[in-house]
Protein backbone atom coordinates (compact mmCIF):
# COMPACT_ATOMS: atom_id res chain seq x y z
CA UNK A 1 0.00 0.00 0.00
CA UNK A 2 1.46 3.33 -0.90
CA UNK A 3 1.97 6.20 1.49
CA UNK A 4 -0.90 8.42 1.44
CA UNK A 5 -1.98 11.63 3.02
CA UNK A 6 -6.02 11.96 4.05
CA UNK A 7 -6.10 15.27 4.87
CA UNK A 8 -9.30 17.42 4.42
CA UNK A 9 -9.66 21.13 3.85
CA UNK A 10 -9.98 21.47 7.30
CA UNK A 11 -6.78 20.09 8.37
CA UNK A 12 -5.21 21.45 5.98
CA UNK A 13 -6.39 25.38 6.95
CA UNK A 14 -6.02 24.52 10.78
CA UNK A 15 -2.12 23.13 9.93
CA UNK A 16 -1.52 27.10 8.55
CA UNK A 17 -3.21 28.22 11.89
CA UNK A 18 -0.90 25.98 14.07
CA UNK A 19 1.73 27.28 12.38
CA UNK A 20 0.61 30.52 12.73
CA UNK A 21 0.55 29.87 16.17
CA UNK A 22 4.07 28.30 16.43
CA UNK A 23 7.66 30.08 16.19
CA UNK A 24 6.61 32.41 14.02
CA UNK A 25 5.03 34.36 16.51
CA UNK A 26 7.90 35.94 17.77
CA UNK A 27 9.73 36.14 14.00
CA UNK A 28 8.12 39.71 13.53
CA UNK A 29 10.95 41.45 15.45
CA UNK A 30 14.12 39.96 14.58
CA UNK A 31 15.36 41.23 18.00
CA UNK A 32 12.65 39.76 20.00
CA UNK A 33 14.13 36.40 21.99
CA UNK A 34 11.25 34.34 22.38
CA UNK A 35 12.42 33.05 26.00
CA UNK A 36 12.27 36.66 26.93
CA UNK A 37 8.66 37.09 25.32
CA UNK A 38 7.63 34.28 27.07
CA UNK A 39 8.98 35.12 30.55
CA UNK A 40 7.20 38.87 29.88
CA UNK A 41 3.67 37.24 28.91
CA UNK A 42 4.41 34.84 32.11
CA UNK A 43 4.88 37.99 33.99
CA UNK A 44 1.83 40.05 32.46
CA UNK A 45 -0.64 36.99 33.20
CA UNK A 46 -3.90 37.35 34.34
CA UNK A 47 -5.25 36.63 37.86
CA UNK A 48 -7.14 33.48 38.19
CA UNK A 49 -10.80 34.58 39.05
CA UNK A 50 -13.94 33.46 40.86
CA UNK A 51 -14.13 30.17 43.04
CA UNK A 52 -17.81 29.01 41.70
CA UNK A 53 -18.64 28.35 38.23
CA UNK A 54 -22.38 29.23 39.24
CA UNK A 55 -23.56 31.00 35.82
CA UNK A 56 -20.50 30.21 33.59
CA UNK A 57 -20.55 29.05 30.08
CA UNK A 58 -17.89 26.52 29.00
CA UNK A 59 -17.54 24.74 25.69
CA UNK A 60 -15.57 21.81 25.80
CA UNK A 61 -13.75 20.02 23.00
CA UNK A 62 -11.32 17.35 22.66
CA UNK A 63 -9.52 15.61 19.68
CA UNK A 64 -11.20 12.62 18.22
CA UNK A 65 -9.20 9.50 19.99
CA UNK A 66 -10.46 7.62 22.61
CA UNK A 67 -8.02 8.97 25.71
CA UNK A 68 -9.30 12.67 24.18
CA UNK A 69 -12.65 11.49 24.37
CA UNK A 70 -12.71 10.39 28.00
CA UNK A 71 -10.52 13.46 28.76
CA UNK A 72 -12.99 15.52 27.46
CA UNK A 73 -16.17 13.81 29.06
CA UNK A 74 -13.96 13.92 32.43
CA UNK A 75 -14.30 17.80 31.98
CA UNK A 76 -17.71 17.94 31.12
CA UNK A 77 -18.90 16.17 34.25
CA UNK A 78 -16.55 18.36 36.13
CA UNK A 79 -17.89 21.24 35.41
CA UNK A 80 -21.32 20.40 35.53
CA UNK A 81 -21.13 19.13 38.56
CA UNK A 82 -19.46 22.24 39.57
CA UNK A 83 -22.65 24.75 38.46
CA UNK A 84 -21.36 25.37 35.07
CA UNK A 85 -23.60 25.10 31.67
CA UNK A 86 -21.39 23.13 29.18
CA UNK A 87 -21.96 23.35 25.51
CA UNK A 88 -20.67 19.69 23.99
CA UNK A 89 -18.22 20.12 21.13
CA UNK A 90 -16.48 16.91 21.97
CA UNK A 91 -14.63 14.74 19.13
CA UNK A 92 -13.42 17.56 16.86
CA UNK A 93 -10.68 15.88 14.98
CA UNK A 94 -7.58 15.34 14.83
CA UNK A 95 -4.73 18.14 16.59
CA UNK A 96 -5.04 20.98 14.38
CA UNK A 97 -8.76 21.08 14.08
CA UNK A 98 -9.00 21.24 17.72
CA UNK A 99 -6.23 23.42 18.30
CA UNK A 100 -7.83 26.24 15.62
CA UNK A 101 -11.45 25.60 17.27
CA UNK A 102 -9.35 27.07 20.56
CA UNK A 103 -7.30 29.75 19.07
CA UNK A 104 -10.27 30.69 16.88
CA UNK A 105 -12.57 31.02 19.62
CA UNK A 106 -15.30 28.00 18.97
CA UNK A 107 -14.05 26.16 21.82
CA UNK A 108 -13.18 27.64 25.63
CA UNK A 109 -11.49 24.32 26.53
CA UNK A 110 -9.68 21.17 25.48
CA UNK A 111 -6.62 18.72 26.86
CA UNK A 112 -3.24 18.93 25.29
CA UNK A 113 0.06 17.74 25.24
CA UNK A 114 3.28 19.40 26.41
CA UNK A 115 5.33 17.43 23.74
CA UNK A 116 2.87 18.37 21.23
CA UNK A 117 2.51 22.39 21.83
CA UNK A 118 6.83 21.93 22.23
CA UNK A 119 7.47 20.45 18.87
CA UNK A 120 4.26 21.38 16.76
CA UNK A 121 3.00 24.40 17.79
CA UNK A 122 6.47 26.13 18.75
CA UNK A 123 8.66 24.44 16.42
CA UNK A 124 11.35 23.97 18.67
CA UNK A 125 14.02 21.25 17.80
CA UNK A 126 14.98 19.66 21.59
CA UNK A 127 12.47 18.67 23.67
CA UNK A 128 13.04 19.28 27.77
CA UNK A 129 13.36 16.11 29.64
CA UNK A 130 12.28 16.83 32.71
CA UNK A 131 8.15 16.78 33.42
CA UNK A 132 8.01 19.88 35.34
CA UNK A 133 10.74 22.47 33.37
CA UNK A 134 9.35 21.20 30.14
CA UNK A 135 5.57 21.91 31.03
CA UNK A 136 6.83 25.25 32.59
CA UNK A 137 8.04 26.37 29.03
CA UNK A 138 4.92 25.29 27.53
CA UNK A 139 3.27 27.40 29.92
CA UNK A 140 4.77 30.71 29.94
CA UNK A 141 4.65 30.61 26.10
CA UNK A 142 1.01 29.91 25.45
CA UNK A 143 0.39 32.77 28.04
CA UNK A 144 1.56 35.10 25.08
CA UNK A 145 -1.22 33.39 23.55
CA UNK A 146 -4.04 34.38 25.64
CA UNK A 147 -3.88 30.03 26.51
CA UNK A 148 -4.02 29.03 30.37
CA UNK A 149 -2.58 25.44 30.90
CA UNK A 150 -3.22 24.25 34.28
CA UNK A 151 -1.44 21.75 36.02
CA UNK A 152 -0.49 18.76 33.73
CA UNK A 153 -1.20 15.34 34.68
CA UNK A 154 1.28 12.77 35.98
CA UNK A 155 1.06 10.45 32.39
CA UNK A 156 2.97 10.44 29.71
CA UNK A 157 1.14 9.18 26.71
CA UNK A 158 4.22 9.44 23.83
CA UNK A 159 4.44 8.20 20.53
CA UNK A 160 5.67 5.02 20.16
CA UNK A 161 6.69 1.79 17.80
CA UNK A 162 4.72 -1.43 18.73
CA UNK A 163 4.73 -5.33 17.50
CA UNK A 164 2.96 -8.42 18.46
CA UNK A 165 5.43 -10.03 21.00
CA UNK A 166 5.20 -13.09 18.75
CA UNK A 167 6.84 -10.37 15.95
CA UNK A 168 9.19 -8.75 18.24
CA UNK A 169 10.98 -12.88 19.24
CA UNK A 170 10.79 -14.31 15.77
CA UNK A 171 12.51 -10.91 14.31
CA UNK A 172 14.87 -10.10 17.44
CA UNK A 173 13.50 -5.92 17.22
CA UNK A 174 13.26 -5.02 20.75
CA UNK A 175 14.56 -1.31 20.28
CA UNK A 176 13.72 1.37 17.38
CA UNK A 177 17.39 0.94 16.67
CA UNK A 178 16.60 -2.42 15.85
CA UNK A 179 14.54 -1.42 13.18
CA UNK A 180 17.07 0.22 10.68
CA UNK A 181 19.14 -3.36 11.32
CA UNK A 182 15.71 -4.92 9.54
CA UNK A 183 15.99 -2.71 6.99
CA UNK A 184 19.13 -3.63 5.79
CA UNK A 185 19.14 -7.02 6.90
CA UNK A 186 15.03 -8.52 5.65
CA UNK A 187 13.68 -4.84 4.36
CA UNK A 188 10.17 -6.94 3.73
CA UNK A 189 9.57 -7.24 7.11
CA UNK A 190 10.07 -3.91 8.21
CA UNK A 191 6.11 -2.95 7.17
CA UNK A 192 5.00 -0.17 9.39
CA UNK A 193 1.81 0.92 9.39
CA UNK A 194 0.82 4.62 10.91
CA UNK A 195 -2.60 6.92 11.42
CA UNK A 196 -1.97 10.39 9.20
CA UNK A 197 -0.56 13.12 11.42
CA UNK A 198 2.20 10.56 12.24
CA UNK A 199 3.27 10.50 8.95
CA UNK A 200 3.33 14.09 8.73
CA UNK A 201 4.76 15.39 12.19
CA UNK A 202 7.89 16.62 13.15
CA UNK A 203 7.86 14.66 16.53
CA UNK A 204 6.17 11.44 14.28
CA UNK A 205 7.74 9.36 11.30
CA UNK A 206 9.87 12.13 9.65
CA UNK A 207 11.66 13.30 13.02
CA UNK A 208 11.93 9.72 13.77
CA UNK A 209 13.63 8.62 11.07
CA UNK A 210 15.79 11.30 10.97
CA UNK A 211 16.90 11.32 14.63
CA UNK A 212 17.67 7.42 14.17
CA UNK A 213 19.02 6.89 10.83
CA UNK A 214 17.40 5.61 9.01
CA UNK A 215 14.18 5.68 6.39
CA UNK A 216 11.17 3.29 5.46
CA UNK A 217 10.59 2.90 1.74
CA UNK A 218 7.41 3.76 0.63
CA UNK A 219 5.68 1.01 -0.14
CA UNK A 220 6.55 -0.20 3.51
CA UNK A 221 4.60 2.40 5.23
CA UNK A 222 0.44 1.85 5.28
CA UNK A 223 -1.70 4.87 6.47
CA UNK A 224 -4.58 3.72 8.27
CA UNK A 225 -7.30 5.21 10.96
CA UNK A 226 -6.04 5.35 14.21
CA UNK A 227 -7.88 3.02 15.92
CA UNK A 228 -7.50 0.19 12.95
CA UNK A 229 -3.52 0.34 13.29
CA UNK A 230 -3.73 -1.93 16.74
CA UNK A 231 -5.40 -4.64 15.35
CA UNK A 232 -3.85 -4.94 12.12
CA UNK A 233 -0.48 -4.64 13.87
CA UNK A 234 -1.41 -7.71 16.18
CA UNK A 235 -2.61 -9.60 12.59
CA UNK A 236 0.74 -8.69 11.19
CA UNK A 237 -1.87 -7.61 8.54
CA UNK A 238 -0.65 -5.51 6.52
CA UNK A 239 2.32 -4.63 8.75
CA UNK A 240 4.54 -6.03 11.60
CA UNK A 241 4.98 -2.90 13.35
CA UNK A 242 2.74 0.12 14.15
CA UNK A 243 2.45 3.43 15.91
CA UNK A 244 0.99 3.29 19.10
CA UNK A 245 -0.32 5.79 21.87
CA UNK A 246 1.90 4.09 25.13
CA UNK A 247 -1.11 5.13 27.38
CA UNK A 248 -3.53 3.11 25.41
CA UNK A 249 -5.51 -0.10 26.82
CA UNK A 250 -4.96 -2.01 23.64
CA UNK A 251 -1.76 -2.61 23.89
CA UNK A 252 -1.72 -5.08 26.40
CA UNK A 253 -5.49 -6.51 25.80
CA UNK A 254 -3.54 -7.52 22.03
CA UNK A 255 -0.13 -8.69 23.68
CA UNK A 256 1.71 -5.62 21.48
CA UNK A 257 4.99 -4.99 23.10
CA UNK A 258 6.48 -1.33 22.65
CA UNK A 259 9.64 -1.12 21.09
CA UNK A 260 12.88 0.80 23.41
CA UNK A 261 12.83 4.49 22.70
CA UNK A 262 16.48 3.89 23.32
CA UNK A 263 18.06 7.08 21.64
CA UNK A 264 14.89 9.33 23.11
CA UNK A 265 13.37 10.60 20.49
CA UNK A 266 9.91 11.11 21.57
CA UNK A 267 9.05 13.63 23.92
CA UNK A 268 7.17 14.11 26.99
CA UNK A 269 3.69 14.42 26.17
CA UNK A 270 2.13 14.76 29.65
CA UNK A 271 -1.33 16.49 28.84
CA UNK A 272 -2.85 19.32 31.02
CA UNK A 273 -6.46 21.25 30.88
CA UNK A 274 -6.08 24.35 28.23
CA UNK A 275 -8.51 27.57 28.91
CA UNK A 276 -8.72 30.85 27.18
CA UNK A 277 -7.84 33.77 28.59
CA UNK A 278 -11.95 35.17 28.73
CA UNK A 279 -12.60 31.55 30.85
CA UNK A 280 -9.54 31.75 33.04
CA UNK A 281 -9.87 35.16 33.91
CA UNK A 282 -13.14 34.80 35.03
CA UNK A 283 -13.19 31.22 36.92
CA UNK A 284 -9.44 30.45 36.83
CA UNK A 285 -9.54 29.93 40.84
CA UNK A 286 -12.29 27.40 40.42
CA UNK A 287 -10.86 25.68 37.75
CA UNK A 288 -7.46 24.88 39.53
CA UNK A 289 -8.99 24.01 42.34
CA UNK A 290 -11.35 21.53 40.53
CA UNK A 291 -8.79 19.83 38.22
CA UNK A 292 -5.92 19.48 40.96
CA UNK A 293 -6.94 16.62 42.35
CA UNK A 294 -8.11 15.02 39.51
CA UNK A 295 -4.81 15.75 37.16
CA UNK A 296 -2.84 14.31 39.72
CA UNK A 297 -4.76 11.09 40.30
CA UNK A 298 -4.29 10.08 36.41
CA UNK A 299 -1.14 8.60 35.96
CA UNK A 300 -0.12 6.20 33.27
CA UNK A 301 -1.80 2.60 34.71
CA UNK A 302 -4.90 4.59 35.26
CA UNK A 303 -5.14 6.46 31.89
CA UNK A 304 -4.15 3.04 30.13
CA UNK A 305 -7.14 1.16 32.83
CA UNK A 306 -9.32 4.05 31.25
CA UNK A 307 -8.53 3.94 27.59
CA UNK A 308 -9.11 0.07 27.78
CA UNK A 309 -12.58 0.28 28.91
CA UNK A 310 -13.61 1.93 25.95
CA UNK A 311 -11.26 0.51 23.17
CA UNK A 312 -10.96 -2.90 24.19
CA UNK A 313 -13.77 -3.49 26.30
CA UNK A 314 -16.34 -1.16 24.10
CA UNK A 315 -17.60 1.16 27.24
CA UNK A 316 -18.78 4.91 26.03
CA UNK A 317 -16.21 7.46 26.84
CA UNK A 318 -18.41 9.33 29.11
CA UNK A 319 -19.71 6.55 31.20
CA UNK A 320 -15.94 6.23 31.62
CA UNK A 321 -15.36 9.49 32.80
CA UNK A 322 -18.80 9.62 34.83
CA UNK A 323 -17.95 6.10 36.73
CA UNK A 324 -14.07 7.43 37.40
CA UNK A 325 -15.01 10.58 38.43
CA UNK A 326 -17.79 9.32 41.03
CA UNK A 327 -15.49 6.54 42.05
CA UNK A 328 -12.74 8.06 43.43
CA UNK A 329 -15.51 10.98 44.87
CA UNK A 330 -14.39 13.99 42.33
CA UNK A 331 -17.85 14.42 42.01
CA UNK A 332 -21.06 14.02 43.71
Amino acid sequence: MKRHLKLTSTLLAAGLIAAACGAEDFEDDPDTDPDAAAEDAAEDAVEPGSEDLDGATITVGSKDFDEQLILGYISLHLLEDAGAEVIDEIDLGSTFAAREALTGGEIDHYWDYTGTAWIEFYEEDEPIPDREEQFAAVRDLEIGQGLYWLEPTLFNNTYGIAAHEETVEELGTETISDLGELLETDPDAATLCVESEFESRSDGLPGMEAHYGFEFPTDNVSVLDTGVIYGATADRDPCNFGEIFTTDGRIAALDLEVLEDDEAFFPLYNVSPIYTEEIYEQYGEALEEIYEPVTAALDDDTMAELNARVSAEEELPSDVALDWLQENGFIG
